[in-house]
């Protein structure tokens, strides 16, 4: 469980780089998206692997329905604006962050067994 929070923290700390690009009307660099991307999915997959293969439950199931959700709105962004070349919406940037955000406070709340 540790190693998909140090993943997801980095991949948040990458995304953060971006959401600031987007805030300033930049483009956000490519190996940014790709590196983003790369680490939310390993995470997401680490994640799954607790859950549907060890029977993870409670903050961990909550966790992955935000990941997933997050990542879904991810791949929009991915696919329908930054390989598009088109600048990122703001609130949607936003909506994205807002629930993989969620998803690792949960996910570190249940492993520090807060809750």
């Amino acid at each position: 469980m540790w190693a998909a929070i140090l993943i997801f923290a980095v991949a948040a700390v990458v995304g953060l780089t971006m959401a600031v690009a987007a805030f300033q009307n930049r483009f956000p660099p490519v190996g940014s998206a790709i590196l983003h991307g790369a680490l939310a999915a390993a995470g997401l997959v680490l994640l799954l692997i607790a859950v549907l293969l060890h029977g993870a439950m409670g903050a961990a199931r909550w966790a992955l329905g935000f990941f997933l959700v997050a990542a879904l709105g991810g791949l929009v962004l991915a696919l329908g604006f930054h390989a598009r070349r088109r600048n990122l919406p703001t609130g949607f940037v936003v909506g994205h962050a807002t629930l993989a955000v969620i998803g690792l406070l949960i996910l570190l709340a249940g492993a520090l067994r807060l809750f």
